[in-house]
């Protein structure tokens, strides 16, 4: 396999690559916090851009990372503007993968399986060693990208620790985290962390106009996405907004449900090709637990994700005692997720015991 059809782990289906993305929407306050430390002189070498998945936090490190490279200035009057002209010379360079102060740490491909490895081996950031040597010849800053510092398998992870220790003069890392919980402590106490923030509904509709999405019942959609482009071009792409309507329309009768309904919902799920279906189809049932737990202690969500589920929310979760038993389903059913993932469980059985499980917490909500 050539490197051209290697796939990008960093790289939304249906979306450019973040270097190759003109705008960046709704993150005014994280560009406008980097801009100060620039423009004071208090540049970290390490920086922790988080946040949910699918906001903006790739985009925002590839433009720090032009700015950087090309010896750009804040904008006119402080203004939180990170642009580099599509023209200049290192945005080119950048563009093409081949600028030679720009290092990029992420997921290897794997010759022996063919398939992308599931962490970011130490050899990957070992490689840094020889960007540090070769990149030093050409003078002027350089910049480390690592997506997704969560892929860190615990020897990377110490290795990447070790540049944060002793940063290389003139050199930036940024290290984008979904979840930087995960991250060892020493890790996040070397950066200073740039918060990205959901998307608002136009901020996620402009999103999705550049990416060269017309998003069809916009609401129901930003309500589903939680404010995240990437996992709003997830749903288009693969019928997401239909599935979540067979899951409300499956979990309608609750305390209750439809045997055959659920059987024909997970059996949806299994054979060639159904593998992205039941990656989404248990994301969204984390969703729809999630937005139940949401309703018991705030009451009925005034944008539903399909139709009935503003009733079907208010029924199985009227109060905060009801909030609490989806909560610690929602805990347990997440575990049961990546567990059943993890030894290639049985789809269909996978998705009847979650829905089985709502069965019985729903009766027992019904009960007390």
């Amino acid at each position: 396999m050539s490197d051209d059809d290697i796939p990008e782990p960093d790289r939304v289906e249906g979306a450019p690559h973040p270097r190759e993305t003109p705008m960046l929407f709704g993150q005014d306050n994280a560009q406008a916090a980097f801009l100060d430390a620039f423009g004071s002189g208090r540049l970290h070498s390490g920086w922790l851009i988080t946040g949910p998945r699918g906001v903006g936090k790739a985009t925002l490190a590839w433009k720090i990372a032009a700015f950087l490279l090309a010896g750009s200035e804040p904008g006119l009057l402080g203004a939180p503007v990170l642009d580099v002209p599509s023209d200049h010379p290192d945005m080119r360079l950048i563009q093409s993968g081949a600028h030679p102060r720009l290092a990029l740490i992420r997921r290897p491909w794997d010759d022996k399986t063919k398939k992308l490895r599931s962490e970011i081996t130490v050899d990957a950031v070992r490689s840094l060693k020889t960007f540090f040597q070769m990149s030093a010849t050409d003078g002027g800053r350089r910049v480390v990208i690592v997506d997704a510092a969560d892929e860190l398998n615990r020897n990377a992870a110490n290795a990447i620790l070790k540049e944060l220790e002793e940063p290389p003069a003139q050199t930036t890392i940024l290290l984008i985290a979904h979840q930087p919980s995960r991250l060892l402590p020493t890790i996040r106490s070397r950066c200073r962390e740039l918060r990205c923030a959901p998307l608002h509904a136009a901020d996620l509709q402009r999103a999705l106009e550049q990416a060269g999405h017309q998003a069809q019942n916009s609401e129901s959609l930003a309500t589903l996405a939680g404010g995240s482009a990437g996992d709003a071009i997830r749903l288009i792409n693969h019928d997401g907004m239909v599935l979540y309507e067979d899951i409300i329309r499956t979990l309608g009768g609750l305390p209750n449900i439809n045997r055959q309904a659920a059987l024909k919902l997970a059996d949806s799920c299994v054979g060639r090709g159904a593998e992205v279906r039941f990656g989404l189809m248990l994301d969204l049932m984390d969703v729809f637990l999630s937005r139940a737990a949401r309703a018991g202690l705030m009451g009925e969500p005034q944008a539903q994700g399909a139709p009935g589920e503003a009733r079907l929310l208010a029924r199985i979760a009227p109060d905060d005692r009801a909030a609490r038993c989806w909560a610690r389903l929602q805990q347990d059913l997440s575990n049961r997720s990546r567990h059943g993932r993890a030894v290639n469980l049985d789809p269909a059985a996978l998705i009847l015991d979650m829905i089985f499980k709502i069965e019985e917490t729903a009766h027992g909500v019904a009960a007390a």
